[in-house]
């Protein structure tokens, strides 16, 4: 590494006087200290929008049907998370009474009343949906009929559908 100097004028004998030095000095400073050209960044139109388009609404249905069991579903796990929270206040609310118990504890004690309303809630689902699956059909016709049944297999990690 070289150590820093000051440039050296590229002839010796061309340099500059004091008062072309100082006109320079006074031309760099007054670039410095001019404001930089405002760039707009973003623009924003200000003009009306129009209220509708020349294209017509189109009717946009929902459809959206939760099935029951879902529902049912749903609603028993907040019944269950409910009661849990509230069995387990009232085993540390006892607790308090007998002994300084800690949280800790009264969530140890009323894991087990969790789980049996859990797997409680899911038999119940369970068996709500098996009831649900078994439906008869009852078809009837005047005339000729075809009928074939169609079973589907699908199966894999990367879904593969046979039909028979």
């Amino acid at each position: 590494m070289t150590p820093e100097t000051t440039p050296s004028p590229s002839r010796p004998d061309a340099g500059m006087t004091d008062d072309q030095a100082a006109a320079e000095a006074r031309r760099i400073i007054a670039d410095a200290y001019r404001p930089a050209p405002e760039v707009p960044t973003s623009y924003r139109d200000t003009s009306p929008l129009p209220a509708y388009g020349t294209t017509p609404p189109v009717p946009q249905p929902d459809n959206r049907i939760v099935p029951a069991w879902a529902a049912g579903t749903a609603v028993a796990g907040i019944g269950v998370g409910a009661a849990c929270v509230g069995v387990g206040c009232g085993v540390w609310l006892a607790c308090q009474g007998f002994a300084a118990v800690s949280l800790a504890s009264v969530l140890f004690v009323t894991l087990p009343i969790a789980a049996v309303a859990a797997v409680a809630a899911a038999i119940g689902s369970a068996v709500r949906s098996l009831k649900a699956a078994h439906t008869e059909h009852h078809h009837h016709y005047a005339g000729p009929v075809r009928q074939e049944n169609t079973t589907t297999h699908t199966r894999g990690l990367i879904a593969r559908t046979t039909n028979h």
